[in-house]
């Protein structure tokens, strides 16, 4: 065996015996995304004595322009004037695109392996002839595994933020990103996020926003070209108010979630066994690199409340909680080296601690279980001592306050400088003075919509501490309230139909007994013009204003019993020609009444709706009688009521104005109500009903306003 170890030792010697490497970093020592790779590839290349390894760094993080790298082009001829190298690693794209563009000018038969690039064209090589000189380790952030790892851990997400600046680097990784919105299936909203400047980052992100995460790309250069320091990166990380998960381990154990991300050492020892593969095979390698790994920070875990236990792959957890055990490691070692005597004890230490950690981490799951499960109530709860002090609560009552949890925890409810806590603390002061009448209330919540909420609160005593205190949970019943509204406005339209269906049978039986005795009226008329010995003309006038008040009685006795019968289902009818036959029943009452009512349809109008005629005859029919109880109240000299028909866009226009004085401002958002009237002896219902009929089945909108002289009723229907 040692001999085999020996002779393999002797071979690689041989092998890789005064071979030459050289490495052009595109960034500047100290840049920790290089400096990371390039630690991995020393590693690697370090276990081989015989491979002599020169680095160059082209700091093109802070330079960039083209006078800049025509200088370095001028500089690195002469540093790399009579050099030969077996190899040249280009680590990221800006060395890479310099070597290759350049190629010819610095190396002869060199080798190239370029690490850490985004994408790979062969054919771009051929113009330089070095498609068969080029390999590549190629760095492809896994954006699409940590898309759904985010929705793993947080569910309930509605907004995710894909952040990426605006570098030369940027641009190579838009695919990726391009790829990532193309597979998106639309269940909540991403965005894509390339703000001007970090500053710019910092403030939108430094207010808690609920169901939120952010995906980080790289933002290491602002739009104006100003290079982000990594500290300053990773304090905005650090101070964001939502979750940030990375695709890099740069921002490791600097105030990120985590997330599926490169290793970014493991991916330089990886391009240094490429490169050691290259030297001996003397081949061309086009890989893709699997350096990834799972990283979660437990205390940015803990500070937005996420669980990573539904997380199915290996993961690894940082800045964990230090247990007894690790502090006291030494003294433990200690007594067990200098105390044989007590090993029985120790034995029995070990099984306690082993208890105790079992027990913790037990603990841990129960307590995480318990806060997810709280959490995905949707009530707002929340605890508090017999001292009036907050113990706990979920994220649904820190939502409702609109403030986290560290600001509410070991406080009372009346000492939190907040509008929602103020709000709350009053009305929590109502319902303790009469349970049963103060136990709803209406609230805005964070997202300013207005809901309602019952209170419940329930004591509560802790067995083991024997501390005691209130449970307080706000339930929504706003949906609940709605429907009950709802089925009550159903309720009264159904009423008010049968009454109407009612009136409806009344009047036809009314309206069957009066046309016999206008046929009577008629036949008598004609017998006396027959059997009357009175001259012709006088006779045949007599006769015929007789048929003309009779068939005027029986057309309008028939208009209004078509009017009086409801129809269940929608017809196409005309609109002109409702609003004419509902004026030909009131004719006498507006007519003698000295109303001037005129009736303007603009040309070309649709008139034409799909709906319910007579409802629709109904609601004009209110609209009429209120114009012309306001005109006759306030005896209005050169009373008139002008009525407007036209299109607008797909929908016709039918306005209703009057000059009976306007309602009073106090009045006029009321008006629609129920049950409520301007009238001493009105019922509230006419315009009531009105608004439900053209809202609620016939899908349109009935509004009033004032002019100078009088109101103005509008209706908004869709043209068939």
């Amino acid at each position: 065996m040692k001999k085999l170890i020996l002779i393999t030792i002797l071979f690689t010697t041989f092998l890789f015996a005064n071979s030459s490497i050289l490495i052009i970093n595109s960034y500047h020592k100290g840049y920790e995304w290089s400096d990371s790779i390039i630690k991995g590839i020393e590693k690697t290349l370090y276990s081989h004595p015989s491979i002599d390894m020169n680095i160059l760094y082209m700091d093109s993080k802070r330079i960039s322009t083209s006078e800049y790298f025509q200088s370095l082009k001028d500089l690195y001829k002469v540093q790399l004037e009579n050099r030969k190298y077996d190899l040249v690693i280009t680590v990221d794209r800006f060395a890479y695109d310099f070597v290759v563009k350049n190629y010819n000018e610095f190396f002869k038969d060199e080798l190239i392996l370029s690490v850490g690039i985004e994408n790979f064209n062969k054919q771009r090589l051929k113009k330089y002839n070095l498609e068969n000189k080029v390999s590549a380790l190629l760095e492809k952030r896994d954006l699409k595994a940590n898309v759904k790892l985010i929705e793993t851990i947080i569910p309930s997400i509605k907004k995710l933020y894909v952040i990426n600046d605006k570098s030369e680097n940027a641009k190579h990784t838009e695919p990726l990103i391009k790829n990532l919105f193309d597979g998106f299936k639309g269940r909540y909203e991403l965005i894509y996020l390339r703000e001007n400047s970090l500053k710019d980052l910092e403030k939108r992100f430094s207010k808690f926003q609920e169901n939120t995460a952010l995906l980080f790309v790289r933002f290491y250069k602002n739009s104006n070209g100003v290079l982000n320091k990594n500290q300053e990166i990773a304090k905005f990380i650090k101070d964001a108010k939502v979750p940030i998960f990375i695709t890099d381990s740069i921002f490791n154990k600097k105030g990120a979630i985590g997330g599926k991300i490169v290793e970014l050492e493991k991916f330089g020892k990886t391009s240094g066994q490429m490169a050691l593969d290259i030297l001996e095979d003397k081949k061309q390698i086009i890989k893709v690199s699997k350096d990834f790994s799972y990283v979660f920070d437990a205390l940015k875990l803990d500070s937005f409340t996420l669980s990573i236990n539904q997380v199915k792959e290996d993961y690894e957890i940082v800045n964990k909680r230090v247990t007894f055990f690790d502090k006291n490691r030494g003294f433990i070692n200690f007594v067990f080296t200098i105390s044989p005597f007590l090993i029985l004890l120790i034995i029995g230490l070990f099984h306690n601690i082993y208890l105790r950690i079992h027990s913790q981490k037990k603990l841990k799951q129960r307590i995480e279980f318990d806060t997810v499960l709280l959490n995905a109530i949707e009530s707002p709860i929340f605890w508090e001592d017999d001292k009036g002090i907050i113990v706990d609560s979920n994220l649904k009552f820190c939502n409702f306050i609109n403030m986290n949890a560290k600001e509410i925890y070991g406080r009372k409810l009346s000492d939190l400088r907040n509008t929602n806590s103020s709000l709350l603390v009053n009305i929590l002061k109502r319902f303790n003075i009469n349970k049963e009448e103060n136990n709803q209330f209406k609230f805005k919540t964070a997202k300013n919509e207005v809901g309602t909420f019952f209170i419940k609160q329930a004591q509560y005593c802790d067995n083991k501490t024997k501390k005691s205190g209130v449970v307080t949970i706000l339930t929504d019943i706003t949906k609940e309230k709605e429907i009950e509204k709802e089925k009550k406005k159903n309720e009264e339209f159904v009423i008010q139909q049968s009454k109407l269906a009612e009136v409806g049978e009344i009047f036809s039986s009314i309206a069957h007994q009066w046309k016999s005795p206008l046929v009577e009226i008629t036949t008598i008329a004609q017998e006396s013009f027959y059997n009357s010995n009175s001259s012709l003309n006088e006779d045949e006038s007599y006769v015929k204003d007789i048929m003309t008040q009779v068939n005027y009685m029986t057309k309008t006795i028939n208009d209004f019993q078509e009017f009086i019968i409801p129809f269940n289902e929608k017809k196409v009818f005309n609109i002109l020609e409702a609003v004419n036959s509902m004026l030909e029943i009131v004719n006498h009452n507006i007519k003698y009444n000295y109303i001037k009512i005129k009736i303007d349809v603009k040309e070309n109008t649709n008139l034409n709706v799909n709906g319910f005629r007579n409802e629709f005859m109904q609601s004009f029919l209110n609209i009429i009688n209120n114009a012309k109880d306001e005109l006759l109240k306030n005896d209005i000299k050169n009373r008139y009521i002008n009525i407007s028909i036209y299109n607008e866009e797909k929908n016709i226009i039918i306005k209703i104005n009057d000059n009976a004085g306007g309602i009073k401002n106090e009045d006029i958002h009321k008006v629609f109500k129920a049950y409520y009237s301007t009238k001493k002896n009105g019922h509230g219902i006419g315009l009531y009903m009105a608004k439900m009929i053209i809202k609620d089945k016939m899908n349109g909108k009935l509004s009033v306003k004032n002019l100078e002289n009088g109101a103005s009723f509008k209706i908004i229907l869709e043209n068939v």
